[in-house]
């Protein structure tokens, strides 16, 4: 049964999602998505009421999304809420190589308390050859495990069961050097993948799944913005990735004259891209 929002006693606004479903206009979602960004629950919520009143039959999800980017931006000091809740986007404007994926995954797995033995490794399967994209060793079970990353960068796409079963398939070849499996993604998996995923013992680490230590709570709680979140023009980003800075916290601790000799960003600009940065990551949301 879908569930009915009624708004301002008007008829139920439904709004066009990037797969092209149309569904009722949650007001709520808005606000959980805000203050998972970090706004408090007054900026929230005049957020979502403003939203409320400016939302029309069939606008899209898109479109919701860049008004409530603007509304963050309008309505608190610095805009620095805004940047935060453009973590999924960030995490899609890495670059259409998967690689990208990887090495950032790594760092968030690397952080999280697992130890990191190999990227992009060919390894010999019992009938096979596998270039897998991560192996991990997680210490407080004892478990080596292959990861599989699957990378998407573009919105509504949901990763789904055939991608659930390439990891597996990998895995049975594998049984024999790793303890246990692990797909990481950047989007939501489908219900199948969750149901498959939990019968045959695979890890899935994924948007929003699993409930508190999913792949955006691992993120946030160990301020792990991307490089990507930050204001920064075409030039600055290839000038400061070029030199293997993937994470927006690590320009923090590099010398901003260093910074600003090894990229040609000028010192006053360093500064301020610091500046913005720091604010970013102040607010850090623990997993619970």
């Amino acid at each position: 049964m879908v569930k009915r929002y009624q708004l301002n006693n008007k008829k139920i606004i439904f709004v066009k999602k990037a797969n092209g479903q149309s569904v009722p206009f949650n007001p709520y979602k808005v606000i959980g998505t805000c203050m998972r960004a970090g706004a408090s629950k007054k900026l929230a919520r005049r957020v979502s009421d403003e939203i409320s009143l400016k939302i029309r039959e069939g606008m899209t999800t898109r479109e919701v999304y860049r008004l409530v980017l603007a509304l963050l931006a309008q309505f608190e000091a610095g805009g620095v809420t805004s940047h935060r809740y453009k973590l999924k986007e960030s995490i899609m404007k890495l670059g259409p190589a998967g690689f990208l994926f990887e090495n950032y995954v790594s760092r968030i797995l690397e952080e999280n308390g697992y130890q990191i033995q190999n990227i992009r490794k060919t390894i010999q399967g019992r009938c096979v050859k596998h270039e897998l994209d991560i192996i991990v060793y997680q210490p407080d079970s004892k478990k080596k495990y292959l990861v599989e990353c699957k990378y998407h960068n573009y919105p509504g796409i949901v990763t789904g069961l055939k991608e659930s079963l390439y990891a597996h398939a990998r895995f049975l070849d594998l049984k024999d050097v790793f303890d246990g499996e692990m797909l990481v993604c950047n989007t939501k998996v489908s219900n199948e993948v969750i149901t498959y995923a939990t019968c045959i013992g695979q890890s899935v680490l994924s948007w929003r799944y699993p409930p508190n230590r999913c792949l955006e709570a691992m993120i946030q709680s160990k301020g792990l913005y991307p490089l990507t979140i930050l204001p920064l023009t075409k030039n600055e980003l290839f000038a400061i990735s070029r030199n293997n800075i993937m994470v927006a916290k690590d320009l923090l601790s590099i010398d901003k004259n260093h910074l600003s000799a090894i990229t040609g960003i000028s010192l006053d600009r360093i500064n301020k891209i610091q500046d913005i940065t720091a604010q970013i990551i102040s607010k850090i949301t623990p997993m619970s």
